[in-house]
């Protein structure tokens, strides 16, 4: 489906991309100045005039239940770039920038750059044409960076750990956080206690993915056993996440631990219960759930592109806190946009309760993820472990020159 955006400044065209992704490339009309001049619509005028960008000490987790908006200042998004630019040194920057995506809800900010047109306000302005490349695994998403086909991508962890190992430690770097939580162990409503899982069939949306490893690890704390070949006392089968929903309403499935929105579809449309909320196995209830990766010839050559597709993801985090019920709506329009489906309004309502925003890329949780894919023997790691996978010096400078709270990198790269 081809989707023409509604700027008449813009023409779209769609192609094939790797691994039957498809690409939706917009491209600017040229002007004399080489700049887009935009329409100000309603959506653009709310966020000149509600964008809350954050002040010195201002939270950087932001939960997608709440509605109350940031108490800060509140300038539009092209000022915002305006005051950024002024405020960092000029960076090499790149003709075109190719940007993977999936259409999913834990990848709101994204979705919301999009829909706002955040990435097309840094990016046109440096002469940067934007392409999105849409991705349904996080697999798929790192053969296409290692085929040179994609520059940046918004991605779970466990992908990001698997481009990063399998490489040697030269393919990508996390490069920001954008959405921690939303991942759930749903089962059959007779399901009351964990010895009630042994014998049963628990589904995970891929052999090795995040959900995969977190049960897995899990399952092992609470001394039952599992197999990578799918024995043990609980029968883990990793299972594309819409046949889970099949699966489970046929009965031939107990249970599955998966992200969301799939969670909440299994809760109401297939009368599963929540029987865990992995956000109560971590210390502050936050772990990593999307980050945004870049490659690492890409970084090297152009780090200003990078440090503008933060600056976006940043203001679209700050633009959902002081908008989360226009949000939703731009979401919605964004997975139909690319989907050609929209998610049920108490599909996305359940999920987008269950996600929280942060660009904070929670390294430690990333590492934890790892280990316990080592422990479950589907990953094996190196001396060094995953020390220099991380780069968050453009994302702190963007933060610096917000006067926010800049982030660590945990010992794990460079900050």
């Amino acid at each position: 489906m081809l989707v023409t955006p509604e700027s008449s400044g813009e023409v779209s065209r769609r192609i094939q991309g790797p691994d039957q992704t498809r690409m939706l490339v917009q491209e600017p009309l040229k002007k004399e100045n080489n700049e887009m001049s935009l329409a100000i619509n309603p959506v653009h005028r709310a966020v000149r005039n509600a964008l809350a960008i954050g002040a010195a000490g201002a939270a950087l987790t932001i939960g997608l239940g709440t509605s109350q908006a940031l108490a800060a200042p509140t300038p539009s998004p092209s000022a915002t770039a305006a005051v950024t630019a002024a405020a960092l040194p000029k960076l090499p920057t790149a003709p075109k920038v190719r940007i993977g995506f999936f259409a999913n809800v834990t990848h709101a900010p994204a979705l919301v750059a999009q829909q706002l047109r955040l990435f097309e306000q840094n990016l046109n302005r440096e002469g940067t044409a934007v392409e999105y490349v849409l991705f349904n695994a996080g697999p798929a998403a790192i053969e296409a960076m290692k085929g040179g086909a994609i520059d940046v991508s918004y991605i779970g962890p466990n992908p990001s750990i698997a481009g990063y190992t399998s490489t040697n430690g030269t393919l990508l770097k996390v490069v920001s956080g954008a959405t921690s939580g939303g991942a759930q162990l749903v089962v059959k409503p007779n399901i009351y206690t964990v010895s009630d899982l042994k014998g049963k069939k628990i589904a995970t949306p891929q052999l090795g993915n995040t959900q995969d490893v977190a049960l897995r690890s899990w399952l092992k704390d609470q001394g039952l056993r599992t197999s990578i070949a799918g024995g043990g006392d609980v029968t883990v089968i990793p299972t594309e996440n819409a046949q889970s929903l099949t699966l489970f309403k046929r009965g031939d499935i107990d249970g599955a631990w998966l992200p969301e929105p799939w969670a909440s579809r299994l809760v109401l449309e297939a009368g599963a219960k929540v029987f865990l909320d992995e956000k109560s196995l971590w210390p502050t209830g936050q772990f990593v759930t999307t980050n945004i990766i870049a490659s690492q010839a890409f970084l090297n050559q152009y780090p200003g592109t990078v440090r503008s597709i933060l600056q976006s993801n940043n203001t679209a985090i700050r633009y959902i806190a002081a908008n989360v019920t226009k949000s939703k709506d731009l979401v919605q329009e964004q997975i139909t946009k690319w989907t050609g489906k929209p998610l049920p309004d108490s599909v996305i309502n359940r999920s987008w309760g269950n996600l929280r925003l942060t660009w904070d890329p929670l390294p430690l949780t990333l590492k934890k993820s790892a280990d316990d894919a080592v422990a479950a023997g589907l990953l094996q790691l190196k001396p060094n472990g995953l020390t220099g996978i991380y780069d968050v010096r453009l994302l702190n400078s963007v933060l610096r020159a917000w006067k926010a709270r800049t982030v660590t990198a945990a010992g794990l790269g460079q900050q």
